[in-house]
């Protein structure tokens, strides 16, 4: 009988130490789990992280690209702005003298409309419809003035 209680104490104690050794296997499995998922959710959240720093970057870069585009635009209207009056031929000298006189006649205008809807425009909308006068009047000024140099060719002096 000593035996069999020895054999029954075996079993009895191997069942237990296999019921702890599933417990403690699960409870690390728990563990490790829960350690795994904290690393995702950290790799998220960098992943996030640089994702959302890219969309800045790309963000950054297409603005910088349409800035570009938007000079490069006006220079070409510039220039072909120039090339078009420089492709103009002379003509009579009255039809010449008018011709020059038009852009000074024209900013002088402008310059006097904005003095005059300075002095006379009401307080509350002077700022807005001054800036607007002047904005157009400096505009004026620097694109029909800005180049004016000579060009290098006899008798192309600037207009």
């Amino acid at each position: 009988m000593a035996d069999l209680m020895g054999v029954a104490a075996s079993a009895a104690g191997g069942g237990i130490f296999g019921l702890l050794g599933t417990a403690l296997g699960r409870t690390a499995a728990f563990f490790e789990r829960r350690q795994e998922q904290a690393h995702e959710r950290a790799r998220w959240g960098h992943e996030s992280a640089l994702l959302e720093l890219q969309m800045r970057a790309d963000a950054q870069e297409t603005e910088a690209e349409l800035a570009l585009t938007d000079t490069r635009g006006s220079w070409e209207g510039l220039s072909a702005s120039m090339a078009a009056e420089a492709a103009i031929a002379s003509s009579y000298k009255w039809v010449d003298a008018v011709r020059g006189l038009t852009r000074p006649v024209l900013t002088f205008l402008l310059w006097l409309i904005s003095a005059a809807i300075f002095f006379q425009a009401d307080l509350a909308g002077r700022a807005e419809i001054t800036e607007t006068a002047t904005f157009a009047a400096t505009a004026a000024t620097l694109w029909w003035f800005g180049d004016r140099g000579p060009s290098g060719k006899p008798g192309a002096g600037g207009r």
